[in-house]
């Protein structure tokens, strides 16, 4: 899977164009050449997929100290985005790859990105999972969690990707 257009190798980097009164909204970047680790892997469109790359992200937090005690935060908001990616953008086609690439600093954290191959979507456009009828529903609570659970949250490219960042 190639860079998205705008993106840049070698670096990652999240910009909050808002501040929000609850968040700390400064501008993150992470240079690859200072990083403590850096992972990249593709994984195939199929819900089974999810737990090993999980399992890996989870190993590389606890080995590096990266995030430290937020191993629940970064698991929950990571299985949601991938299982999102798989489900919205890849439609359950083993044949279609979800990208991951995961970037760990001890003083800056852990930046997680997750790009599919889908038509993308509008974040605005999703319903909150905790009013009116939605209280009610199956589904629909995975974007609300993310946002819940990491630091800064925000989508890209049209919805096919999205960055996570947890200090």
């Amino acid at each position: 899977m190639s860079l998205p257009p705008g993106a840049r190798p070698g670096t990652f980097e999240i910009v909050a164009p808002q501040a929000s009164p609850d968040r700390d909204a400064a501008p993150v970047e992470f240079e690859c050449a200072s990083l403590a680790v850096r992972l990249d892997v593709e994984l195939p469109g199929d819900a089974a997929a999810i737990t090993p790359v999980v399992d890996r992200v989870l190993n590389m937090v606890r080995e590096i100290g990266c995030a430290q005690g937020k191993e629940f935060e970064i698991e929950t908001a990571l299985r949601e985005a991938l299982a999102n990616a798989v489900r919205y953008g890849c439609a359950h086609n083993p044949s279609k790859m979800v990208q991951l690439s995961v970037a760990c600093d001890q003083e800056r954290g852990m930046l997680i990105v997750v790009r599919d191959p889908g038509p993308g979507f509008d974040p605005a456009q999703v319903p909150t999972p905790v009013a009116g009828d939605q209280l009610f529903s199956e589904h629909g609570r995975g974007i609300f969690l993310i946002n819940q659970l990491m630091d800064h949250v925000e989508f890209g490219h049209g919805g096919t990707e999205i960055r996570m960042h947890k200090r």
